[in-house]
């Protein structure tokens, strides 16, 4: 409410803002329009003013020249003398012209008449001076003194000096109007300044104070979403608190169920067992996917997937992927196969584990919808820089496909290509959402195409930094050295509080030529430390009395020591692996352990083989041209005589075994020569002879004639173990 409430005042305070802006504007033209006005008629008032002055001057002036007209007329009578006259005329004509332009325009009829009488008398002068002219040249003189002692003469003069009086009189009353009137446009020009001053004061005073207050309005909302972020922060925290501890909780007797039936599995147990035991692996296994997928959209929803750089192998990644899935592939009679682009640099820069989720869902997928055909894995160079490759990557399989209606939904969340395939196939829904969110989150993006009843093909692309520095392939550790109990034992400590885990961990080392002492906490952990030696630690977590960051923390400042720990936890969640070698931890492996893992993991930490080495170097040093002990002495674990049982136990059943196939061939008993081939074929095995002689012994164990195949199959079999039993004499003597 509070959001919807922010933005209907945002919106308003728009509103406002541009309807101030519109009235203010038209209040300010308005103004400046009439302020035009006022000082336009303003100037045309001064100028009307101005020239009632020059008009009044004027007046004057007139009153002058025609006195001083009737003062020339009266000197040329006297003196007779026509020079007075001269210049008469001219200025009568300019009297003229300018009462013609007090006349202009002239709205006062009484000054009208005033100026009508006073062009007569001027034109009256004129007239006498025209007459002394005539007389003049008529009678030679201008002695007229009718014209000098006329009192008309006078009254005319004074007429003349009382009408420009009354009109210089009626001008300034018209200039006394003009300057009150200017006086009136002043003020009101100085009222429509002061207006609008008073306007824009107002205005912006109003803007202002609105300004004002959103600003103030969003410093409390900035205020209001520090608190919100502050309780969001919180909130996700306790979120991943809780994550961790369901992690834990869910993980740690889901892992022991995992680890105790896997060892289960490895004891002899009747079919009935074998298959009860079968169904809780593969339970705990959907359920533990299960959990997996719930943890990974939860981390994704809150943000706290991360991705992890790091330097890896895409060949040894994909080859890695393509192993697992091997064995599940031929269970199903399917073939899997994978291609990868020779251009794309083997060594990259980017989030492995995440890549490998990746394919793993992807091929999961693939090989669980496919009852027959093939799974192939291609990787392309899609475009590559001097630093940087975007990797290709294309998983197809010739399953049951997917509708093309329903291609469009299968990256949403709890949703299946049909609403069959929960029922059918199993699993939740999760998967494609979170590959795609994995994928997306590394700048990377994903497309499907399939058909109905032919296939479907994933296509998917990410790009990668290409390592300054490309790496060598390491070979693969060989962990079979943990099982020749004849080395030297390493020393373990298992640290950990849970008693189904200790019980896991026991029998599972039980089974390696790893010697371990239990410590239930950290703080029981470092007093085993400052009093033993120890070659290696595996560290819970999430223990009582002291957790196993503390018990790292106290083992590497107090004690200096820097053997090697391994972090062991069930918490699954991101950043653990990094928090873990932060606080001076040197691996980390999540529960449930993986057998192999684990051993790679010790192995990998440099632990050296033990006193035996010379021994078994020169036992090694014999070369052996057809039989391989590999098998031997995997399943051993260096018990000396029971590789001198069975190895005599070769030497006296084989020549038995192919004296009779030989005999019962030369006699066309092919039931004697199946029994005895199919009967080699276990006894060859224990010596690593079945890669040589499987193909021959299949040709044999086929035979129903003599044929020249049959004959050379017999034959080469018979040379090849006769061959061996000479090594594996060799092999006995060395025993």
């Amino acid at each position: 409410m509070k959001k919807i409430s922010s933005v209907m005042n945002n919106r308003r305070f728009s509103y406002f803002i541009i309807l101030t802006f519109i009235v203010g504007s038209l209040l300010l033209i308005a103004v400046q329009i009439n302020s035009a006005q006022n000082t336009k008629e303003l100037i045309r008032n001064n100028n009307k003013l101005l020239e009632e002055l020059r008009s009044s001057n004027h007046l004057r002036e007139i009153d002058r020249d025609i006195l001083g007209v009737e003062s020339r007329i009266r000197a040329s009578i006297a003196t007779n003398d026509t020079t007075h006259l001269e210049g008469i005329d001219q200025k009568i004509n300019q009297i003229e012209n300018f009462l013609d332009s007090l006349s202009k325009d002239n709205a006062d009829t009484e000054e009208e008449r005033l100026i009508h009488r006073l062009s007569v008398l001027a034109m009256d002068k004129k007239t006498t001076k025209d007459k002394l002219l005539l007389r003049y040249h008529t009678l030679g003189n201008m002695d007229d003194q009718t014209s000098i002692a006329n009192p008309r003469a006078r009254k005319i003069s004074n007429e003349i000096t009382s009408i420009t009086a009354k009109i210089y009189e009626s001008r300034k009353i018209h200039m006394v109007d003009l300057s009150k009137k200017n006086e009136e446009m002043g003020q009101k020009a100085r009222l429509y300044d002061i207006s609008l001053l008073i306007l824009l004061i107002l205005s912006g005073s109003i803007v202002g104070y609105h300004i004002l207050r959103q600003f103030k309005r969003q410093r409390l909302l900035i205020q209001e979403l520090d608190v919100a972020e502050k309780k969001a922060s919180v909130a996700a925290q306790t979120k991943e608190n809780f994550l961790a501890n369901m992690s834990h909780e869910i993980r740690t007797p889901l892992s022991g169920i995992l680890g105790f039936t896997n060892l289960l599995q490895k004891r002899p147990l009747d079919e009935t067992s074998k298959e009860f035991v079968s169904s809780i692996q593969r339970s705990g296994e959907n359920l533990m996917a299960i959990i997996n997928d719930i943890l990974d959209l939860s981390k994704i929803e809150a943000g706290m997937m991360r991705i992890t750089k790091g330097i890896f192998s895409i060949n040894g990644l994909v080859n890695s992927v393509e192993t697992f899935f091997v064995e599940r592939a031929k269970e199903k009679g399917l073939a899997i196969s994978s291609k990868i682009d020779s251009s794309i640099p083997d060594t990259l820069n980017g989030d492995a584990t995440r890549l490998t989720q990746i394919l793993v869902n992807l091929i999961g997928n693939a090989i669980k919808f496919t009852h027959h055909g093939n799974i192939s894995i291609e990787i392309y160079n899609k475009h590559q820089t001097e630093n940087e490759v975007i990797v290709g990557f294309k998983v197809s399989d010739t399953g049951i496909g997917i509708d093309k209606e329903k291609l469009s939904e299968v990256f949403e969340r709890f949703n299946q290509g049909e609403d069959s395939t929960t029922r059918n196939y199993g699993g939740t829904g999760l998967g494609l959402s979170i590959v795609k969110s994995l994928i997306q989150l590394q700048n990377g993006d994903i497309e499907v195409m399939s058909e109905q009843g032919k296939g479907t093909t994933f296509h998917f692309y990410i790009p990668y930094a290409i390592a300054k520095e490309q790496i060598n392939v390491v070979p693969s550790v060989n962990i079979n050295y943990f099982k020749d109990k004849s080395n030297v034992p390493l020393k373990v400590l298992i640290v950990d509080d849970n008693a189904i885990n200790q019980s896991l961990m026991k029998h599972l080392l039980s089974q390696w030529n790893i010697d371990y002492d239990i410590a239930n906490n950290g703080l029981e952990a470092v007093e085993y430390l400052r009093n033993n030696d120890c070659d290696l630690v595996l560290m819970d977590i999430q223990m009582p009395q002291m957790d196993g960051y503390a018990a790292t923390q106290k083992i590497r400042e107090e004690l200096k020591l820097d053997i090697p720990i391994i972090a062991m936890t069930a918490h699954a969640l991101a950043g653990e692996r990094e928090r873990c070698m932060s606080r001076g931890m040197n691996e980390y492996i999540s529960k449930p352990v993986n057998e192999d893992e684990l051993f790679k993991l010790i192995s990998g930490f440099g632990l050296k083989e033990g006193k035996n080495n010379q021994a078994k170097a020169k036992e090694n040093s014999t070369v052996y041209q057809y039989i391989d002990l590999t098998y031997m002495k995997s399943i051993s674990n260096g018990d000396k005589d029971f590789e001198r049982t069975v190895t005599q136990q070769f030497l006296d059943k084989i020549p038995v075994h192919l004296q009779e196939m030989k005999s019962g061939y030369e006699k066309a008993d092919f039931t004697i020569v199946k029994l005895r081939a199919h009967d080699l074929k276990s006894s060859v095995a224990i010596m690593g002879l079945l890669p040589l002689l499987e193909e021959k012994l299949n040709i044999l164990e086929l035979t129903n004639n003599e044929n020249p195949i049959s004959k050379q199959a017999l034959e080469e079999t018979r040379d090849i173990l006769l061959k061996s039993l000479d090594e594996s004499k060799l092999f006995l003597q060395s025993l």
